[in-house]
Parts: C-alpha cells; structure tokens; sequence
C-alpha cells in the first residue's frame, strides 16, 4: 500500500510544478496522476469533482491517461525514514 501525503500544483511563470509527496510510489503512479490532473485543469475533458470518484472506485482504467516521461516529469528528491 502507498499514501500520498501531499499534492501541491505550484505555477511558476510558464511553468507548473506538480509535486507529489508519498509513502512510496508505484510503477507509473505519478504519471498518472499527472496526467489524469491535467486533464481537469489543463485541458477541461474531465471535471474536478471526478478525482474523488475515481480514487474511491480503485480502478485504474478510470483515471486519465499516464503523462509521457518526456514531458519534464522527473524524481526530484528522496526522502528516508529510519525504522525504530
């Protein structure tokens, strides 16, 4: 299982930063948020009100489509945690 912590859309000039904070991520998961996030702000084919839909359903063919790597999406720091 990963949680998201936090998810913050930041516009700096030209620019919007989408970070995302977690437990852990898996294969493509920020891509895909990624994508499904710009198809409600960026692009309008989807309303706001359908992110939490789509997280509650736990269905991945429901969610946008996976933003290419390509597109400035890149690992920006890690974060560990010491287990006691």
């Amino acid at each position: 299982m990963r949680t998201i912590t936090d998810i913050a859309v930041i516009q700096q000039d030209e620019k919007i930063i989408i970070r995302v904070r977690g437990t852990g991520f898996l294969y493509n998961m920020v891509r895909i948020i990624v994508g499904t996030l710009l198809e409600v702000g960026g692009l309008g084919t989807r309303k706001p009100e359908e992110i939490a839909e789509i997280i509650h359903v736990k269905d991945r063919s429901k969610a946008g489509n996976t933003a290419p790597a390509q597109g400035g999406l890149y690992l920006w720091k890690v974060f560990y945690e010491e287990k006691s």
